[in-house]
């Protein structure tokens, strides 16, 4: 049986008295892309930082690969293994070797060495503007920064929050591209997303509505939903 990289059980979770997540429930199995579809005001970002540990959950449980986290705080989430990116994903007043360093705090001194190589390779485009500050960079870029400050902590898990957003379609296909060579590589994955561009390296999706999973299943059966597939389509010319 193939060990879950992450369990989601009945997660309920908001701010203040007003609750956002109600009774979620899902799994990533281990080394396999999960979808997490979803308009606006879903409540994709809020359950992607419950997972992270930046947002306290009111009941339910959480588990990557085999380990509660209910008492785990953001920081021991990723010596464990996972690797949370935002929709921002960067420090824009630090350069893009600071924000890379950071998110390699945890590892040895030729670790982060060797990774800072991997991931300049990955993507040539920031290497050559390693030391310029972050925020000045395009779009596009920006999102590259931060991916490989994702991966820079070696993670087993990582964790997206519309990696898509404000993004030309050529910039699309490229973290397409990048996403599905991490999935060749073993890391599982949970992306946050409104493009159905992502289906072409998703095994499953999920879709969250108002707080509630409305559908889950492989990605071929939310391809044959008739009505999601329209709605998801319809949604992708906005990125």
């Amino acid at each position: 049986m193939t060990q879950l990289a992450l369990e989601v059980v009945g997660v309920s979770a908001g701010y203040g008295p007003m609750e956002v997540l109600h009774q979620v429930s899902f799994e990533v199995p281990g080394t396999s892309t999960v979808l997490l579809f979803g308009a606006n005001g879903a409540g994709k970002s809020t359950l992607l930082q419950v997972i992270a540990g930046l947002i306290a959950h009111s009941q339910g449980t959480i588990r990557v690969f085999d380990k509660p986290l209910e008492k785990t705080p953001a920081y021991k989430r990723v010596a464990l293994g996972v690797a949370y990116m935002s929709e921002q994903g960067i420090f824009p007043e630090l350069s893009v070797d600071e924000n890379l360093r950071l998110g390699a705090m945890h590892a040895k001194r030729h670790e982060v060495h060797e990774r800072l190589e991997r991931a300049y390779a990955r993507f040539p485009d920031i290497a050559s503007r390693h030391k310029i500050q972050a925020g000045s960079l395009s779009g596009g870029q920006r999102k590259m920064v931060g991916i490989s400050r994702a991966l820079m902590s070696d993670p087993k898990l990582v964790i997206m929050d519309e990696p898509s957003a404000g993004l030309s379609p050529k910039y699309v296909e490229d973290v397409v591209h990048v996403l599905g060579r991490l999935r060749e590589d073993g890391i599982s994955m949970l992306v946050a997303e409104q493009n159905i561009s992502f289906l072409s390296i998703a095994d499953s999706a999920c879709v969250l509505e108002g707080g509630v999973i409305r559908f889950q299943g492989t990605a071929a059966e939310f391809e044959g939903n008739e009505r999601l597939h329209e709605a998801f389509f319809g949604l992708e010319g906005s990125h």
